[in-house]
């Protein structure tokens, strides 16, 4: 009886497998709009990249050009370019003109950024099941959900209010994997192919793995010459996606010879690139050394054109000066290697991937699969990413989903053979938290060495207090102005307030941004020089904000530090702001 039940249950596993994916998405979205509904009612857009994608939606459906992307409430009246697309704007949108059916406009806001971002996570659920159902068992996809809802990093993405691109740049990352290890040699292809255009038509952040993708494609082909149907699908999807998405969602300002987004310099490559491996499949000859030099031939192709016509892009694609990167881009904490990064930051990130790896290197020797080669091919180039950059931990964990699973599948048999369960369900649980790091990072928070300075403590408290909505609006009770504050405040600043602000953490703002850290790091008539010249009639500043420490500790004596001991110029008057405000507000005169 209890056999035929198990056989049961795992022929609906395998059957309706997607309808029991969504019900466990459904559960799971449910459980996170809770769980953060304090974060969504205070409207508590952490990160800057999701106040600016809220002005973004906001601009559009308050009447601004489908093409037009220029934020206009930073560093007015010009504004500047932002070099994403209007795609992640999309789902965005449609739930706040849904809400406001229901409820007030600055509700359906909320309910719509606490929504949106877990709409993606229901993609990376099916196309982790699909390839956890390809690769080791049919039944067996609840495994693969479990291990991504505890990948932090991955999960951390799809949180509600984590509206900017990285969520959905995830799923398509998902669906990559789905397709390089589909049986079906056509079908495969396209989900490559198209995952990659919508990714790159979003943003150039997975450009690395989509490149990498095609490389795996083509060398399955090397390897075997019946994968030219994959081969010539990806190509045509990928050239004709890249087409359509730069057609359909590239603005105005991307028509220009940029490297920060899906310009003419990256769709003539998609392009080209799609053309190439296209007439190789084509052509496909018998012999497999044939094969390896015609597509060692059309990668020189693509990537000696590439360096003779857009010599720019060989550099960093921001483009940004000298002053800029050394000052700000190279001080971004993400952008470091993993290994520059503490112990309890790094070694939570880097043991998915790495155990990941593992299990998918002992899989795909075990099973002698293609598709598990292409798969632990893609988790090492993910755990190769994170010794360029820690901001790949997401991708790079759940990338190794697939891989975890198969060490605990491997593993569970032998645990099953003890006797004792008081030694096999705490081995079956350990065998679950130790691969995701989940126990890793229980443990590294109880040591006393991961407890912050007083210091860090104060820095730490008042970033967080000086972006909180009740704390700005606050600065709403005087008329509309310029206001000249900190480039990490000034997204917040015009999400929750009617003022306008003159930087945000963007490299095609870099002008500007410079002008704030001259004018907060320099003399007192510089600053007052640049702020006069950008328009500003309020000057806002954060004690402690952790940008202002930065000021501090580069230039001593300069504008910001002397205002930070207390030094008030005779061209600024204090503003009132209610009791206990962390902020200090000045009227520039």
């Amino acid at each position: 009886m209890r056999e035929a039940s198990l056989e049961r249950l795992k022929g609906e596993m395998d059957r309706h497998w997607r309808r029991w994916v969504l019900i466990a998405w459904v559960a799971v979205a449910a459980w996170y709009m809770y769980d953060r509904w304090g974060q969504i009612r205070w409207w508590s857009l952490g990160d800057t990249d999701d106040n600016m994608r809220l002005m973004q939606v906001r601009a559009w459906m308050a009447g601004q050009g489908w093409y037009d992307l220029r934020q206009y409430r930073l560093n007015p009246p010009l504004g500047f370019d932002i070099h994403w697309s209007r795609i992640v704007d999309l789902p965005i949108a449609g739930l706040i003109l849904f809400f406001r059916l229901f409820t007030t406009p600055a509700w359906a806001e909320r309910l719509a950024c606490g929504l949106a971002p877990i709409i993606p996570l229901s993609i990376t659920m099916l196309a982790i099941a699909a390839t956890i159902r390809r690769l080791i068992e049919p039944y067996l996809w609840p495994l693969g959900i479990v291990l991504l809802l505890c990948a932090s990093a991955t999960q951390l993405m799809y949180m509600p209010m984590r509206i900017d691109h990285h969520g959905w740049q995830l799923a398509m990352l998902a669906v990559t994997v789905a397709g390089l290890c589909d049986p079906q040699g056509r079908r495969g292809g396209a989900m490559v192919g198209l995952a990659s255009a919508v990714s790159l038509a979003i943003g150039l952040e997975m450009l690395p793995y989509a490149a990498m993708a095609g490389a795996i494609l083509c060398l399955r082909w090397v390897w075997d010459r019946a994968e030219a149907p994959r081969l010539a699908v990806y190509a045509l999807t990928l050239g004709g996606g890249s087409a359509a998405g730069f057609a359909a969602f590239a603005s105005n300002a991307n028509y220009a010879m940029r490297c920060d987004a899906l310009t003419p310099v990256w769709l003539s490559v998609t392009v080209a690139a799609g053309a190439l491996l296209f007439l190789l499949a084509r052509i496909n000859p018998e012999s497999r050394g044939a094969r390896l030099g015609l597509a060692v031939v059309a990668g020189a192709v693509i990537a000696g054109g590439f360096a003779s016509l857009f010599p720019q892009c060989l550099t960093r694609p921001e483009q940004v000066s000298p002053e800029l990167q050394r000052n700000w881009l190279n001080n971004v904490r993400e952008a470091k290697p993993i290994y520059k990064h503490p112990l309890r930051v790094a070694l939570p990130m880097a043991i998915m991937p790495v155990i990941g790896l593992i299990g998918a290197a002992l899989a795909a020797w075990r099973r002698r699969t293609i598709g598990w080669s292409a798969v632990a091919l893609f988790t090492a180039f993910a755990c190769a990413m994170l010794l360029w950059q820690a901001r790949a931990a997401p991708a790079a964990q759940m990338l190794a989903v697939p891989g975890v699973a198969a060490l605990v599948w491997m593993l569970l048999p032998l645990i099953n053979r003890l006797r004792s369960p008081l030694l096999r369900v705490p081995l079956m649980v350990a065998v679950i938290l130790v691969p995701t790091g989940v126990l890793a990072a229980l443990v590294l928070k109880k040591l006393p060495a991961t407890q912050p300075t007083p210091y860090a403590a104060r820095v730490n408290r008042a970033t967080g207090q000086c972006v909180r909505t009740s704390v700005l609006t606050r600065v709403n009770v005087y008329p509309r102005a310029t206001v000249f504050t900190f480039v990490d405040l000034g997204p917040r600043l015009i999400v929750t307030t009617h003022h306008d602000a003159i930087a945000g953490p963007y490299h095609r703002n870099g002008d500007a941004i410079l002008d704030v850290q001259h004018a907060f790091q320099g003399g007192e008539a510089q600053a007052r020089a640049i702020m006069k010249r950008h328009g500003a009639k309020l000057l806002l500043i954060c004690p402690d904000m952790a940008e202002s420490t930065n000021y501090r500790a580069r230039a001593p004596g300069g504008f910001y530090d002397r205002m930070a001991h207390g030094w008030v110029p005779n061209w600024l008057t204090p503003l009132p702001l209610p009791k206990g405000s962390p902020l200090r507000l000045y009227r520039i005169d």
